[in-house]
């Protein structure tokens, strides 16, 4: 294996890219799992919620 990226051969390109796919596979992987597992960590989630008061003034069906 050479240790210059400079002058590599063709193989040594190919494990690098594969190496580089297979991480960032894991990485996807692990981060769908944990947000998965722990819906309570989304930040994004809102926390308020909305209330909604009746007032006198609109018609009421029922």
């Amino acid at each position: 294996m050479n240790h210059s990226i400079y002058s590599a051969d063709r193989a040594t390109h190919l494990k690098v890219v594969i190496s580089v796919l297979l991480a960032g596979i894991a990485i996807v992987a692990i981060t769908l799992t944990a947000r998965l597992t722990h819906p309570e960590i989304d930040v994004q989630k809102a926390t308020a919620q909305t209330v909604y008061e009746a007032r006198s003034s609109h018609a009421r069906t029922t």
